[in-house]
């Protein structure tokens, strides 16, 4: 079961000194939530609620960015790549030299849209290790970075004279992301 909600109230239990935690769910499927209470342990994750992006938002970025590519005679995915890369969303990792490939592989194999680049190269004793960007694909980013990739597009379209959605209707679409 997964499901929005927030906490009620926590206090520790004073017999074994744990935390509890009294939750209150988004859901009316108790069903399911009784299900669960006769179970002897369960997987339990609490994180921080974040907007998702529609995938409306995400296929309207992709046609908009393909028009602008096919006008400019550029590939996509290098496009997309320097578009990226211009927001910064990434994560640096350390990688021993001869695991690269292995994690570029595994990085790559998240979506089309995923991809590494060696960003400097450092010694340690007597290991070569390499500095990875490892971008994330649109398809991750939350409504704030999905926005800004938006955004970018359409200012490009409008150089270009690719006809886009009205302010409302992109407001609309990034507001979806509430619904989701």
């Amino acid at each position: 079961m997964q499901t929005t909600g927030t906490i009620k109230d926590m206090n520790i239990d004073y017999e074994t000194r744990k935390a509890k935690i009294s939750l209150l769910l988004d859901t009316k499927e108790l069903e399911i939530v009784e299900q669960l209470k006769n179970e002897n342990k369960l997987n339990i994750e609490l994180k921080k609620y974040r907007q998702k992006r529609s995938l409306d938002a995400n296929k309207y970025f992709w046609k908009l960015l393909q028009e602008i590519c096919e006008l400019a005679e550029i590939d996509t995915i290098e496009e997309y790549k320097r578009r990226v890369k211009e927001l910064g969303i990434f994560r640096r990792f350390r990688i021993e030299s001869d695991n690269v490939k292995t994690f570029e592989k595994m990085w790559n194999a998240q979506g089309i849209a995923w991809f590494c680049e060696i960003f400097d190269t450092e010694i340690i004793g007597d290991k070569e290790f390499k500095i990875i960007n490892a971008y994330y694909g649109s398809s991750s980013f939350n409504s704030k970075q999905m926005s800004r990739l938006i955004d970018g597009v359409v200012q490009d379209c409008k150089e270009y004279g690719i006809e886009t959605k009205s302010q409302a209707e992109i407001d609309s679409l990034i507001e979806s992301w509430d619904k989701k």
